[in-house]
């Protein structure tokens, strides 16, 4: 599968984006998908996911709340609405697929996801 993610840009303290990941060559139906970031000098974080054919969705505590990740099945794509953004929101956002969910996201890192669309950044001002 191919993923191009979208949707960044610049926004104010308290205002949404919503970022997509298009897929191409497989179903995002057939994957885990999960959106990462990246802040400057930070490691890569897992933001949220959303289990393939389930219900099952995870959210980092600091994103509760305010983010929500879906599937489009008509556009074969997962969607990150991110409402009420922060400045430590800030980052360089990244879509991946896994084969398989496992119990604990918590656990998961970057190494586990085989397949990642190009990043796309996300700048709040304060």
């Amino acid at each position: 599968v191919q993923l191009q993610a979208s949707g960044g840009g610049l926004v104010q303290a308290g205002g949404s984006l919503s970022l997509s990941c298009a897929a191409s060559g497989d179903s995002v139906s057939t994957y885990t998908m999960s959106w990462f970031r990246q802040a400057p000098g930070k490691e890569r974080e897992l933001v949220a996911a959303i289990r393939q054919r389930g219900a099952n969705t995870y959210y980092r505590d600091s994103v509760k709340g305010r983010f929500t990740i879906s599937r489009d099945h008509a556009k074969n794509a997962v969607r990150l609405q991110m409402n009420n953004l922060k400045p430590e929101d800030t980052a360089i956002y990244y879509c991946a697929a896994r084969w398989s969910w496992s119990v604990s996201p918590t656990s998961w890192s970057a190494a586990d996801f085989a397949y990642w669309g190009q990043g796309t950044q996300v700048t709040v001002s304060s």
